[in-house]
């Protein structure tokens, strides 16, 4: 029995070495300590942030009040333009996190997923409830990525090496560290950014990466050793904003200070419950709202629900939680759309 015990956690060391990111070394900031990024505004006990969430996590674990999903086939299926020209905005719904974003003659894809399941391992881990909702072959060429940070739902590197074989020009975007962790991979021709660091796609367009309460981890051993991020797409008709996945913090107030008025955000506003454990790095889809107003966004798109089981909030209660505060809110209605996987939207 001995030596299959020993086994077992050599197996865990090696996977661990494997998929864990190297920690990123460089300046100490005001979130950065030298060894572990962290969310400003929160203090270093909050759970998710430090080593001791693993007792909360086992806590949630044996407590999940959970419900169950089912399988579901799309109404749309989109075969998007190879381009849109100009102050025309396109935003298609993929799935998940992975929005399509296309104006100013630029395509642009986030955290994008198109794997049976998001985990390190085959068969294990939380699979895929819904297609994606533009084929892989379908999509128009891809000339820039963004990656919010680098957990499995949202840095899938299936899908990045299909990217990078097919478009071999297209441009990677990710926070501080996973730059490096990206080229381990195969995956290369991509730009690590710190928060409000800014890179120029061409005259009139710029990438820049935003601050976002969250979290990052591969493996065991590298909690918060590479950085997360939102991004914003700084364009002559206006700023698109990316907020990967976030609490509701500090942050916020920062952002509208440099962006008075956003064109367009998209917001995550599933794996919320339960709040306890969830609310430090997911918006509910109050507090979705919430960001929507305090950013004077004129159009919200919701993302991050219906497609992976995360979290203990059932299948349609985000979007449906969305549509009541809409109906339930003062005119003039906010501006918050619901698409489905699939579905595109022309922004105006």
């Amino acid at each position: 029995m001995f030596p299959f015990i020993i086994a077992y956690f050599v197996l865990l060391y090696l996977a661990d070495r494997w998929l864990a990111a190297r920690p990123y070394k460089g300046h100490i900031s005001d979130h950065f300590n030298g060894k572990k990024f962290y969310s400003i505004g929160l203090s270093s006990g909050d759970h998710l942030m430090e080593h001791n969430d693993w007792k909360l996590f086992l806590k949630w674990v044996r407590h999940r009040a959970t419900s169950k999903w089912y399988k579901r086939e799309n109404r749309f299926s989109a075969k998007p333009r190879e381009r849109v020209l100009g102050s025309e905005l396109v935003v298609t719904f993929i799935n998940h996190a992975t929005m399509l974003i296309q104006t100013e003659g630029v395509n642009i894809i986030t955290d994008p997923v198109y794997s049976k399941r998001v985990s390190p391992f085959i068969g294990i881990g939380p699979k895929r409830y819904r297609p994606v909702g533009v084929r892989f072959e379908d999509l128009p060429p891809i000339d820039i990525v963004l990656i919010s940070h680098n957990h499995y739902d949202h840095m899938d590197i299936t899908t990045l090496k299909r990217i990078k074989k097919k478009w071999n020009k297209s441009i990677i975007y990710a926070g501080l560290g996973n730059t490096r962790y990206l080229r381990k991979h195969g995956v290369r021709n991509a730009i690590d950014l710190d928060w409000w660091e800014k890179d120029i796609v061409h005259e009139g367009m710029s990438i820049v990466c935003v601050p976002a309460q969250h979290f990052s981890s591969r493996a065991f051993s590298d909690r918060n050793r590479t950085l997360w991020c939102g991004f914003v797409i700084e364009t002559p008709s206006g700023n698109i904003y990316f907020a990967g996945d976030t609490g509701y913090g500090d942050f916020v107030q920062k952002l509208h200070e440099r962006y008075p008025v956003l064109r367009l955000a998209l917001l995550p506003i599933g794996a919320f419950r339960p709040q306890w454990f969830m609310g430090p790095v997911h918006v509910s889809p109050d507090e979705a709202m919430q960001m929507h107003r305090d950013l004077k966004v004129q159009t919200s798109i919701a993302m991050h629900f219906g497609t992976f089981h995360l979290a203990d909030d059932h299948q349609d209660e985000p979007p449906e939680r969305i549509l009541d505060l809409i109906a339930n809110a003062p005119e003039p209605k906010p501006n918050f759309i619901i698409l489905e996987n699939g579905e595109p939207t022309i922004v105006e």
